[in-house]
């Protein structure tokens, strides 16, 4: 009775605790790529990837390559941009308003505070490699890292919290969580960016995430977003 109690009071505290780590662990490590500390390591990384006889064949059949460009599309500007529109739409003929607008909100944030960080690091794209795919943006965090935690974590968390069986929650999560690694990894895997770009990514778009899943929390209990039954956590 008491832990059940407690459940809905702890969970806010649990999610500010991990999203305070998450601001000091981008800090911190923020501060080693500018200072240089880390590049030993995306350097180890980037080139374990890569046959040793030529830098510019990643590691695997052609197939393999090919696939991890279709993943790091998953995270592209195009892909977001359709996703969440659909989403929105969804929204809106399902007569949530209020929710496709806070889904607009936490995708253009996402996208904002990427944009804003790699114009104010502004750090080289890897050079030890060929890219297996264009870049017209600086390195540093990786946008489609940022991108894809944000959004998918956010649309998995918004949609578990209106699913009551736990099997389907975790699937939800689970899954939004893979999408993520994959678009990262491949970002790594196709020479355009260095693993602690990607590392960065993961962590900016995944407290934001969990921000928004607070506000989502918050809103829905105050009648402001509309939900289906129940809040659930």
């Amino acid at each position: 009775m008491i832990s059940r109690r407690l459940h809905p009071e702890l969970l806010p505290l649990i999610a500010l605790i991990v999203i305070a780590g998450g601001i000091w662990a981008f800090a911190g490590l923020a501060d080693e790529v500018r200072e240089g500390e880390t590049r030993r390591f995306d350097e180890r990384v980037l080139l374990a990837l890569r046959n040793p006889a030529d830098r510019s064949d990643p590691l695997g059949p052609a197939w393999v390559e090919e696939t991890e460009r279709d993943f790091t599309a998953l995270g592209g500007v195009g892909v977001m941009s359709l996703l969440t529109l659909g989403v929105c739409g969804f929204l809106l003929i399902d007569g949530k308003d209020r929710a496709a607008l806070l889904v607009l909100a936490a995708v253009a944030g996402a996208l904002l505070w990427s944009s804003v960080l790699k114009h104010g690091f502004e750090r080289p794209r890897p050079d030890l490699v060929p890219h297996g795919s264009y870049v017209y943006t600086s390195s540093f965090p990786s946008g489609h890292s940022t991108m894809s935690a944000a959004t998918y974590l956010t649309l998995g968390a918004l949609l578990a919290r209106v699913q009551r069986r736990r099997r389907l929650k975790v699937f939800l999560l689970g899954f939004a969580m893979l999408i993520t690694l994959l678009v990262g990894t491949s970002r790594v895997y196709l020479g355009v960016h260095w693993p602690t770009d990607v590392l960065a990514g993961w962590t900016l778009g995944g407290v934001w995430a969990l921000i928004c899943w607070l506000l989502a929390r918050w809103l829905q209990r105050r009648g402001q977003v509309e939900t289906d039954g129940p809040p659930q956590d």
